[in-house]
């Protein structure tokens, strides 16, 4: 494991690529959150609101972004979270969810985070700020 306060501005921590969304993870996340609008999970209803098939909940491609932090919650933990929905995310799409560190002031790392598609499309962009530990 690396360490994030090892970072400097402008460096990454490492990607990560979900496996291709299904079908499965957005009815068990509509269970889990308890949205259960249909336009996540059923094709005729996405369709009655003029989209072309059923689309990943916003929240869950944000909480995915969370895992790229996972593995130093032993040097931290997310104090803020704010992000902007720049597109939307369809069945077997595949995100890539990035981290950029964009200022490092004391305990603080403030993180540029972003979810793209496999077309290098945006599908959600903003900040995490990281609180080390002292």
């Amino acid at each position: 494991m690396n360490s994030l306060a090892l970072l400097e501005k402008g460096e990454s921590v490492k990607e990560i690529q979900l496996p291709p969304v299904s079908r499965i993870d957005l009815i068990k996340y509509a269970g889990a959150s308890g949205d259960f609008n249909p336009i996540h999970t059923i094709d005729d209803e996405a369709k009655k609101a003029g989209l072309p098939g059923i689309i990943a909940h916003g929240m869950w491609t944000m909480g995915n972004l969370a895992k790229l932090f996972t593995e130093y919650y032993e040097e931290g933990f997310i104090k803020d979270y704010s992000i902007r929905f720049k597109g939307m995310v369809f069945l077997e799409d595949r995100i890539t969810l990035k981290a950029t560190l964009k200022e490092k002031e004391g305990q603080e790392l403030c993180f540029a985070v972003q979810a793209v598609n496999q077309k290098g499309n945006d599908v959600l962009k903003g900040e995490v700020v990281f609180n080390l530990y002292t």
